[in-house]
């Protein structure tokens, strides 16, 4: 009987490491995309603001970023 609820213990503990960890990757990439700035009026890209050491430019978008317009 104990080695059934040792079993259930360990096994909710393991779910929870995963989704942690899940948590953690998922925050720690979206920490990471940059912040490309597009033109209000022209729709143009103005800046990126890189976070990482990847550098990117109006020239060379990543695949994902997050859009902000400006004036």
């Amino acid at each position: 009987m104990m080695t059934d609820k040792l079993i259930s213990n360990i096994f909710i503990v393991f779910c929870l490491v995963v989704i942690f960890t899940m948590f953690v990757v998922a925050f720690n990439k979206a920490m990471a995309l940059p912040t490309v700035y597009f033109s209000w009026s022209s729709g143009e890209c103005t800046a990126v603001d890189n976070y990482t050491d990847t550098e990117y430019t109006c020239e060379k978008l990543p695949k994902h970023y997050y859009h902000t317009y400006v004036e």
